[in-house]
């Protein structure tokens, strides 16, 4: 007998009912020139519009909102590269408690300020020496708080799950889904929603080159870890897919695309001077995917997440214009 999957469609529901009202529902975006480049018909839905600025806000706040009330009001921990951080910050302070945030130092300034202005305390680590996973364990266990990881966690990755589905309700059946990756919290919520919904179509990942941990681990079949890789896509910088993640990707993701820091510039800059709006760099990566031709047979209607927006003013010149 199979086992049940970690996160259901179920599980997606419930989350959309939870976060009904608390979340925005972001708009889905269209474009008669990016369909011409591509020769599809393309559906974006714009995460950059979610509160903190990404699709983050949905998995924290739809995992802290089930924490049983003691637990609640001792606080919450976690660690993130920024969206996650900030997106916990917010749940937290909208959900009554405070929150403790390990974020690497060299995380995006914008990203570590907007995550002390939500009330969240900062612990900073070195990301390339020290194992964020380890420390952001430790620290729960130390101060008593509650683990609120950014993607392997069944409650994370179902709140994730909303996202695709808003995007089905309102566009229909797709033949394809387009999902950044980067621990696989939204592609495995987004996967799970997509294929409950159209059995048939295809759940694409886009990864940066230098960071195919997935692609990898889905080839071997078995998780592989890399060294933690360098590229400006920060919020895919991880060196190894997550436990509960890989399990429903390795079942429901088809393909795994890999796109340069190039190719993501190139998104970011069409996406702001033809969508007119601002992508920072992980959540242009399906975008790119497409201009790039990286989409193996690209199908007639694809819906991509643009999975976020956060990126202060001179980061976001220097890439467009370097």
């Amino acid at each position: 007998m199979a086992a049940e999957p970690p996160v259901s469609f179920a599980d997606v529901r419930e989350a959309a009912a939870r976060l009904e009202g608390i979340v925005h529902r972001t708009p889905v975006l269209t474009s008669r020139t990016l369909n011409s480049l591509v020769g599809a018909e393309v559906f974006i839905k714009a995460e950059n519009f979610q509160r903190i600025g990404a699709f983050k806000f949905r998995g924290a706040y739809n995992a802290i909102a089930q924490l049983p009330p003691d637990q609640l009001a001792k606080g919450v921990a976690a660690y993130s590269s920024g969206n996650h951080a900030q997106a916990t910050a917010l749940a937290a302070r909208e959900l009554g408690t405070g929150a403790v945030i390990l974020m690497p130092e060299d995380a995006p300034r914008s990203k570590l300020e907007a995550t002390a202005g939500y009330g969240a305390e900062i612990v900073t680590y070195d990301r390339y020496t020290q194992d964020r996973t380890a420390l952001g364990h430790a620290l729960a266990v130390d101060r008593g708080l509650a683990l609120i990881p950014p993607y392997d966690h069944p409650h994370v990755i179902a709140g994730q799950g909303t996202a695709a589905l808003e995007l089905l309700e309102e566009t229909g059946p797709l033949d394809a889904l387009l999902v950044p990756v980067g621990g696989g919290g939204l592609i495995a919520g987004s996967a799970t929603a997509a294929t409950a919904l159209h059995p048939g179509i295809r759940v694409i990942g886009v990864e940066p080159e230098a960071g195919d941990d997935t692609k990898r681990s889905l080839e071997s079949g078995a998780r592989v870890t890399i060294p933690v890789p360098r590229t400006i896509a920060d919020g895919q910088a991880l060196a190894a897919p997550g436990e509960i993640t890989f399990a429903v990707n390795q079942r429901l993701v088809d393909s795994i695309a890999l796109v340069s820091d190039a190719e993501i510039v190139a998104a970011m800059r069409f996406a702001f001077e033809r969508l007119k709006i601002v992508l920072e760099p992980s959540g242009a990566t399906p975008l790119a995917a497409l201009l790039a031709g990286r989409v193996d047979n690209p199908p007639r209607r694809i819906g991509i997440i643009a999975s976020g927006g956060n990126i202060d003013v001179d980061r976001f010149t220097s890439l467009v214009t370097g």
